[in-house]
């Protein structure tokens, strides 16, 4: 992963174009090129980006902001809080889907697959893009906060009128990074 090898969508490359150059992620590319000759890590190579694939930035209209990949096998696809279709859905997707049921009477799905969310605006994004199979948090630390930080930071910069959704403690944290007079930003704990 360089700037001219990153497989992300074009409007992001030009954003964050100067993010691939930087130490920090130089770094993270030789930690995850390490981590792959020893482990299996998710989601697959061609899937870590994939939330700026389906959402373009001139398209956020939304972002829900997760912490790092489903750890197991088959379940991560590079959409915070999505499974591909034929995977059970994630106990903290049932929990979405039943808040949607409860506040606005929508009925849950039968597919864990929010690509559709994604197509429609909605930024599915990870603090943490990858992760080792079978261990939560495994890729913490590495550098993708701050490459996701500065996706936050663009988004509240370029973008106005955008929904933060941030649930939990971890991604209230980045509320700091979000202009609040431009924006909306909704937490929970």
């Amino acid at each position: 992963m360089t700037r001219n090898n990153v497989e992300i969508e074009e409007s992001w490359k030009q954003v964050l174009s100067e993010e691939f150059d930087k130490p920090y992620f130089l770094k993270l590319v030789d930690f995850i090129k390490a981590e792959k000759k020893q482990q299996i890590i998710y989601p697959p190579g061609p899937k870590i980006f994939s939330a700026f694939a389906h959402t373009p930035l001139s398209k956020v209209k939304v972002v829900i902001l997760g912490q790092d990949p489903y750890h197991g096998e088959g379940q991560a696809h590079g959409l915070c809080f999505s499974v591909p279709d034929g995977i059970a859905i994630p106990p903290s997707l049932k929990n979405i889907y039943q808040e949607l049921k409860d506040d606005l009477g929508i009925e849950a799905r039968k597919s864990g697959n929010l690509e559709n969310w994604a197509d429609q605006g909605v930024l599915l994004l990870n603090t943490t893009l990858t992760v080792r199979r079978a261990a939560p948090a495994s890729h913490a630390g590495q550098g993708w906060e701050t490459f996701t930080d500065e996706v936050i930071k663009a988004i509240s910069l370029k973008k106005n009128d955008v929904v933060f959704i941030l649930w939990g403690n971890h991604a209230k944290k980045k509320q700091v990074l979000i202009n609040t007079t431009k924006h909306v930003v909704l937490t929970a704990a």
